[in-house]
Parts: structure tokens; sequence; C-alpha cells
């Protein structure tokens, strides 16, 4: 199932359950070049959820009109983060990002081994049954969906503080809830991140101050310094290896 290519590795399978019949089957297989996923997709039983508190909003200026669908999807999405977090920090990895598809059918988990060492193909199945077992017994989404499970790309998105940390100096592009001073999309080089504002120097030489409560996407740009520095990560995985 497993191949090398490249200077990454593919690796992916799609697994099928229903509710009354929960045998497993291979379906098919896609490639990604930095990026080894794992698909799995399974039906649950249907099922209606309440959602309880509603998430805070820093906002700028008049406020938007709520969107309920997204403060559902919101919270589905924290308590999915509850129930797979544990199994993986149990595994030795972190939790990258918790995302649904803009269909709605396609569960996307991205993790990264808490060591910082690269990805290893065997891991990543051990962790992607363990989550479809888990996610199967707590059932937190109505109907069938597809479980992707992966590693981040070189082209990562920023999830978590230290994220703004670790890549400083690297190219990002940003995008904010509400707009800040008139404009709600950045791109530049990434200077850190001090009390909870990320600090962006932007490509006219000015210097942007974005409140990390208010970064909805945020991921780096491929730039040559970033394939280098992917490059030797994964020459000094090899050489410890």
């Amino acid at each position: 199932m497993a191949r090398a290519a490249g200077p990454g590795w593919r690796f992916s399978e799609i697994i099928k359950k229903s509710s009354e019949l929960r045998g497993e089957k291979l379906a098919s297989v896609r490639n990604s070049a930095y990026i080894a996923t794992i698909l799995i997709g399974f039906a649950g039983r249907t099922k209606e959820k309440r959602v309880g508190r509603k998430p805070a909003l820093f906002i700028w200026g008049k406020p938007a009109r709520p969107n309920f669908r997204d403060f559902r999807l919101t919270e589905l999405l924290r308590r999915i983060e509850d129930i797979v977090s544990p199994t993986i920090v149990g595994l030795g990895y972190e939790l990258v990002r918790v995302a649904m598809s803009r269909g709605g059918g396609t569960l996307q988990i991205m993790i990264e081994p808490a060591d910082g060492g690269p990805m290893d193909v065997e891991a990543c199945a051990t962790l992607s049954r363990a989550l479809s077992a888990v996610l199967d017994v707590e059932d937190p989404i109505p109907g069938s969906y597809t479980l992707e499970v992966s590693s981040p790309g070189i082209d990562r998105p920023l999830t978590r503080e230290k994220d703004y940390v670790r890549w400083s100096g690297h190219v990002v592009r940003v995008e904010t809830k509400q707009p800040i001073e008139g404009r709600r999309r950045f791109k530049g080089t990434l200077l850190g991140l001090e009390n909870g504002t990320v600090r962006v120097k932007l490509e006219d030489g000015q210097e942007a101050l974005l409140p990390l409560s208010e970064i909805t996407r945020a991921k780096l740009e491929m730039t040559d310094a970033l394939l280098d520095e992917h490059r030797r990560a994964q020459e000094g995985a090899e050489h410890t290896h």
C-alpha cells in the first residue's frame, strides 16, 4: 500500500462502515506530494445535536448578522476535538486542526508528531484506525461522512499560538473575521506573536497587528526559504534514523 514518492511519501485508504454492516473494504487511493493521507469513510446513526454556548466574537464597527449555521459547526468541531484529542496525544502526536469540508461530507483531522519528527506511515495508519473507532462509538456527526487523517503540508496552516512563534520569518497569508484597517486579508512576513497579537510585516513595509482571536485562517506561503527549511528537516531526520 505504501510507497516512496519524491521528498515525501504517499499513503491512503478508504474504509467504509455502516451501522448495519461493520465490514471494511478498500475503495480508492489518493495521492499527495508532501502529505500522508488516510481516508476512512463510515456511516453513523442519525441523531439530533443541540447546540449549547455560542463562541465569543471580537468585532470592530457594525456587528455582522449572526450565522447560526457557523455557530453549530464551530460547536461540533469543538466536540470532535474533545473526542479525538486524548487518543492523538496518547499515541505521541499533536492535533493541528479539525475541519469539515464545505459540503460537509468529509471530516478532516490534521496531526503531527509531538517530537517534531517526520510522519511515519505505520503510525499514521494506527492512529487512523484508532480515531475511526473512537468516532464510531461517540457518533458526533449524523449521517455518513468520510474521515480524512493527514499531516500538515509544507504550506501548512497556522492554528496554535506556538505556530506563530515557530514559523516566524516566513511569509504568511492571514484572514480575519472583521475588517482591520479596512481589510480582512493580509500577506507578509510573520514577525511572531506578542500578548495575543500576531505581527505581520506587509509587502508595502507596513506592520499589521492582528488579534489572534480575530484570525479565521492563516497559512504559510510556499517560498524557496520554506522549501529549503523543509528539505533540511527531512535530511536531518534521515541522518537521525
